[in-house]
């Protein structure tokens, strides 16, 4: 394997060319993400040309807080104390490569997919914990409805299965996405946790904040959770995963967590469902000509879950105006067990979020199994931040921390550099004549 050193310089020379090569063939849009990124303004009129790749991070501008909200969701109310930034641990969580904040990816195990409108993302191996590949693992950025994950796992922990749950109008009248709550029925703590992870719903989610003992307790709890996991980018602001101030996880975070709920049997149960019968309600007499609400069949938010993507285990989806797209996910094929993790991304015309995410799988299961550039940290070791994995693996694995290349590193980095160069050429050479 690589030097990490070589990893860091040969991803960052592979996101630059991807990225020259995808700008030579159409013009920026105004309003573009980062200068020098490829990414359309979202808010683009229709009928422009979307020209995307992956947002520019290798400047870290999320290594200590989430990127600018765009709404007024995590103004801090009228003498409520503002949220202060987590501490950036140093070393970083997993091992000293996962600290940097562009492309992370061993070169053996080939290019990494194109145009991925991620800001941030994570492949990782489910069962051993190695980080396969990564782009800005340690960004903060806001989790949407993906901090559910660590939400079931408290649930998970704590409250009867079977017992039941009657609703309050708190509950049924929640924002956003709803499993169809309402006065007068009657749920197990079973319907709730299914409903919140298949298909997110956040009246689900506020019914079981209660029943652990309301939100304040149960955002506790959740973070609490979160540090026993070395999750030290996340603060969980609300149970739901709506943004409010101080929200806050990581592509890695996710990863933990996601890797911990998988191995509950009732979590991976229920996240494998493409479908589920959420009970009904009596009609509401404050409602005119209302009439009962019978059980439903509700569907998974999960597309490669519904579409039959092969091997899929079950995932989790999110999306809140300034989270942008979060997705967290797991397959198996041959035996083998691979996670992605996707974070602040965007779905643009040609080139859907869902066909991404199946190129990161099919990136994940293709390179050779002891490719790494960093590790899942075990909860048994998760009390110390500082605690790097990659230190008690094998050597002939896992980067040395040595700046220095091995000789196969260095005819990777030249070839790299030499592809570079002529994509530049090519340029240079297209505006000459675009000038003649």
């Amino acid at each position: 394997m690589t030097s990490g050193w070589t990893r860091r310089t040969v991803g960052a020379l592979a996101a630059a060319i991807v990225g020259v090569s995808v700008v030579a063939a159409a013009p920026v849009l105004p309003g573009s993400l980062m200068a020098g990124s490829a990414t359309a303004d979202p808010l683009a009129p229709t009928g422009r040309s979307a020209t995307v790749t992956t947002p520019v991070t290798d400047h870290c501008p999320h290594r200590v807080g989430t990127p600018p909200a765009v709404d007024e969701s995590e103004v801090v109310p009228p003498g409520s104390p503002t949220p202060t930034p987590l501490p950036v641990p140093t070393p970083a969580v997993g091992g000293e490569d996962l600290a940097y904040c562009g492309v992370v990816a061993d070169p053996e195990a080939g290019p990494v997919p194109p145009g991925l409108t991620s800001a941030g993302w994570l492949v990782a191996d489910l069962d051993s914990g190695r980080v396969i590949a990564a782009k800005d693992p340690h960004g903060r950025y806001r989790p949407a409805s993906t901090i559910k994950i660590l939400l079931a796992l408290v649930a998970l922990d704590e409250l009867d299965l079977d017992a039941t749950v009657v609703p309050t109008p708190e509950d049924w009248s929640a924002e956003g996405d709803s499993c169809g709550m309402g006065p007068g029925g009657h749920y197990t703590v079973r319907d709730l946790l299914t409903g919140l992870l298949v298909v997110s719903g956040n009246d689900c989610a506020n019914a079981l904040a209660r029943e652990l003992g309301g939100v304040d307790a149960t955002l506790a709890k959740m973070n609490e959770r979160a540090r026993e996991l070395g999750a030290t980018d996340t603060r969980a602001a609300s149970p739901s995963g709506l943004d409010a101030p101080g929200m806050s996880s990581s592509p890695y975070d996710l990863a933990l967590f996601f890797r911990a709920a998988m191995a509950n049997d009732t979590f991976r149960e229920m996240i494998s469902r493409p479908t589920y019968r959420f009970p009904g309600y009596p009609r509401r007499p404050d409602v005119p000509g209302d009439t009962d609400h019978p059980a439903y069949e509700m569907y998974s938010s999960n597309r490669l879950l519904l579409d039959g993507y092969p091997g899929m285990l079950g995932g989790k989806t999110g999306y809140t105006d300034d989270a942008r797209k979060t997705f967290v996910a797991a397959a198996e094929r041959d035996g083998r067990r691979i996670m992605i993790v996707k974070m602040y991304g965007l779905a643009m015309e040609g080139n859907p979020y869902w066909d991404q995410a199946r190129a990161l799988f099919e990136y994940g299961f293709a390179t050779p199994e002891d490719v790494e550039v960093g590790r899942l940290v075990d909860p048994a070791g998760a009390a110390d931040p500082s605690r790097d994995p990659a230190a008690s693996a094998d050597p002939d694995i896992v980067s040395t921390g040595s700046d220095s290349a091995s000789p196969m590193s260095v005819r990777v980095l030249v070839g790299l550099l030499a592809a570079l160069a002529a994509v530049v050429l090519l340029m240079l050479g297209v505006r000459l004549s675009r000038r003649r």
